[in-house]
């Protein structure tokens, strides 16, 4: 151990309401807890969650809930995960978001809890904060992280590969060993110094990976970092071909991928060509209150008919609500780029948003690496098959993060000792300095390259195109790695071009068309 190791009882790596509500419950089993986050939580997923969050409605069932579930996710769903979910989550909101955090969920004019209905609902049962319902789980979370007196909060931190035993260990007795996660190596952002980091479990909460994509709805940080040291590590990955694209993205070139919320949709919005034709009705009965796989398809090829960037959403001339007052964020926002939409319709284009798939886990959150757990959308829990049903990913990453808190802790037990032989990082010895218009135009081509052959529609012949540039690609990064000065930029380099590939090599392999997942031939 050198003076830039660190030891923790469970390390979290991520803080979206997966990684914080992991820490929590670790923590309140009586464990100390690292989390490192390379970014501030202004940038997660979780915060950027506009639509809400699932319950259970007050003319709900359970029953009504896993059939929308399943119905959405093609039929591929784990069916335990489905009732895990159903099981878990709203007593989990119960206890946890409003109970203990408090999170202020919008209420009706008779003081109950406001639940909305969105696309593949069949039933209102969406609690939200009007229409920034992750950003007030997100600080509602981090107010108890940080005053949490057994968590230690490391913001500015990049992890840069997860630690195992045999491969990091200097003891070639190891080998002989079950391969075993035991921390991770992490970069210090600040002094771009690498520190060893030994933990008796690991939790992996690092987000999804959307920003491979040239157009997306995630934040530039969501590139799949999780995905990637997990797979290196030798952790089970699955369905990585399902990645969901959002209908609705506000199309403008100073929006920054800005999300236009499911809801919206859920209170009466139609899409509309750029030639005034309402057109959902000749995609499905469900029209726009279909599973978004549906719609973003069908948008697409709008699109393409009317030769056009981009479809409205109509809002103005359809919904009977204060579109102010129930959009508040969505309005200020459209309104910020010369868009009224209590008055004009939005523009809007499909993006990459949710991947279904990722590092396999059981319902206590435990990988098939032993002493790696994950949670939130880096995990599979199988619970979203093909396609994921609307605000049901906030719910998950608060049930399996929870139960991997709890499960990690109890793992670990009464067991204190974090000893391991195991090597310390190795800078190269002539590190070269990172160009950055370099690291820009490879992320170009990764993001140009997925959107153009391993998007919303998909051939053999896109994808096998696809292969062969970013494998290319990749022998370049590798290189760059190895041989540059390590910072956050190389890092996030190495892990998109491997993720890329990771999702590429999934859907050449899968021929079969479903959900998320279009195969036109």
């Amino acid at each position: 151990m050198v003076d830039s190791g660190l030891e923790t009882d469970i390390l979290v790596i991520g803080c979206g309401i997966a990684g914080a509500s992991a820490a929590l419950a670790a923590a309140d089993s009586g464990k100390d807890v690292l989390v490192v986050t390379k970014a501030p939580a202004e940038t997660s997923n979780t915060y950027h969650a506009q639509g809400g969050i699932a319950t259970l409605g007050t003319d709900d069932d359970p029953a009504i809930f896993r059939e929308d579930i399943i119905k959405a996710g093609d039929g591929l769903n784990d069916p335990e995960a489905v009732r895990l979910l159903v099981e878990d989550g709203p007593r989990f909101v119960d206890e946890i978001l409003v109970g203990r955090l408090g999170v202020p969920f919008s209420r009706g004019e008779d003081d109950g809890l406001n639940l909305a209905r969105e696309a593949g609902h069949s039933r209102r049962r969406i609690l939200h904060v009007r229409d920034t319902t992750g950003m007030s789980i997100e600080k509602a979370f981090l107010a108890a992280i940080k005053s949490h007196p057994r968590i230690r909060y490391l913001e500015n931190w990049t992890a840069v590969d997860l630690l195992t035993v045999p491969h990091h260990s200097r003891n070639p007795i190891a080998y002989y060993r079950e391969p075993r996660c035991l921390g991770a190596y992490a970069l210090d952002n600040a002094t771009c110094k690498v520190a060893t980091v030994l933990a008796g479990r690991t939790i992996l909460a690092t987000g999804g990976c959307g920003a491979v994509f040239l157009n997306t709805s995630n934040p530039r940080e969501a590139i799949g970092a999780g995905y990637a040291m997990a797979h290196r590590a030798g952790a089970r990955i699955v369905n990585l071909e399902y990645v969901q694209f959002h209908p609705t993205v506000l199309y403008h070139r100073e929006a920054g991928g800005f999300l236009i919320s499911e809801t919206v949709r859920g209170e009466g919005a139609r899409l509309v060509s750029t030639d005034g034709r309402t057109f959902m009705d000749r995609y499905g009965g469900l029209k726009e209150l279909a599973p978004r796989d549906e719609v973003a398809r069908a948008i697409f090829e709008e699109m393409i008919l009317s030769d056009s960037p981009f479809v409205l959403l109509d809002l103005a001339s359809y919904a009977k609500i204060d579109i102010p007052d129930r959009f508040p964020c969505i309005y200020k926002t459209c309104l910020a780029v010369g868009i009224d939409i209590a008055r004009q319709p939005i523009p809007v284009v499909p993006a990459a948003h949710y991947s279904c798939g990722g590092v396999l886990v059981d319902g206590r959150g435990r990988t098939s690496l032993a002493g790696l757990l994950a949670a939130g959308e880096v995990a599979c829990t199988g619970l979203h098959g093909a396609n994921r049903l609307a605000s049901t990913s906030l719910l998950e990453g608060l049930v399996w993060g929870t139960r991997a808190g709890k499960e990690a802790a109890a793992e670990l037990g009464d067991e204190v000792s974090r000893t391991a032989d195991v090597h310390d990082w190795h800078y190269p010895d002539k590190a070269e300095d990172v160009d950055p218009a370099l690291v820009n135009q490879d992320w170009l081509t990764i993001r140009s390259t997925m959107w153009n052959y391993a998007g919303i529609i998909r051939t053999r012949k896109r994808l096998e195109r696809a292969k062969a540039d970013l494998e290319y690609l990749r022998h370049r990064v590798e290189k760059f790695y190895k041989e540059a000065s390590l910072d956050p930029k190389i890092i996030g380099l190495r892990h998109g071009i491997q993720v890329a590939l990771m999702i590429t090599h999934a859907a050449l392999a899968n021929p079969v068309s479903a959900g998320a997942h279009y195969r036109l031939d």
